[in-house]
């Protein structure tokens, strides 16, 4: 192994997912690339989520298994225990888009030196395995690529934690408050990750957006918050009318 290599922090976040949680360490622990460490935080699972995770220990560098208060708090918690160079959060479901992602991000980021380092995700669509684009950082109400597809410099996430105060969006704001400071974000235009459809955020797409939209507000008081409620709130309004 090269002196320089680049350590990656590898998060996963469960609780109760005994149907997903083996798919997900499997696709961790079988990367190509070796120089990372991997932690599990497990929110006390009542399930046999426990007993899969225990079956990789020897592969899985921590293990925290502890009640807490919500997911932002259990990836804050791996925050707080990891020490590699970037950090990437791979939460139960969520896999690599193949073995040797963590090889190619190496050397791009070796080529390529940034605060963020993005790319595309897989997703399920009517079946099928569809590859969506991520999308440049700018000032949009939505996510601009999906988290479990960013690796992120571990220093600024010790600095600039997930808002546990929010249920949805801490990671929009995230991205949002790095974009606004100025940090680096490039793009690689690859699949890094396979997203879970089946996550509590598709779901709850009314509530995400009421986030995003206050997170907007807080980032971006001014005429830019006035001319997206003008835009979106009447529609947003419409489709709770039509659901009742």
């Amino acid at each position: 192994m090269e002196n320089n290599e680049i350590l990656f922090s590898i998060i996963t976040v469960v609780y109760n997912d005994e149907k997903n949680i083996e798919k997900t360490i499997q696709s961790i622990v079988n990367q190509t690339y070796a120089n990372f460490e991997y932690i599990v935080i497990d929110g006390k699972s009542t399930d046999n989520t426990h007993h899969t995770i225990n079956k990789y220990k020897n592969k899985i560098t921590q293990i925290v298994s502890e009640s807490d208060t919500g997911i932002y708090n259990a990836m804050n918690k791996g925050i707080n225990l990891a020490n590699g160079r970037y950090t990437l959060f791979m939460n139960s479901g969520d896999t690599f888009a193949s073995q040797n992602t963590l090889e190619l991000t190496s050397k791009i980021i070796r080529d390529n030196e940034c605060d963020v380092l993005y790319g595309n995700v897989i997703k399920e669509k009517k079946q099928m395995l569809v590859e969506i684009e991520a999308e440049e950082p700018q000032n949009k109400h939505r996510m601009y690529f999906c988290h479990q597809s960013a690796f992120v410099k571990t220093s600024l996430l010790k600095i600039f934690q997930f808002d546990e105060k929010l249920k949805m969006s801490a990671d929009f704001k995230l991205f949002k408050t790095l974009y606004k400071n100025n940090y680096t974000f490039a793009k690689v235009n690859i699949p890094i990750a396979i997203f879970d459809t089946k996550g509590v955020s598709n779901f709850n797409r009314s509530a995400g957006l009421k986030e995003n939209i206050h997170i907007i507000n807080e980032c971006d008081k001014g005429l830019e918050w006035i001319r997206l409620m003008m835009r979106i709130y009447p529609t947003y309004l419409l489709s709770k009318l039509k659901s009742k």
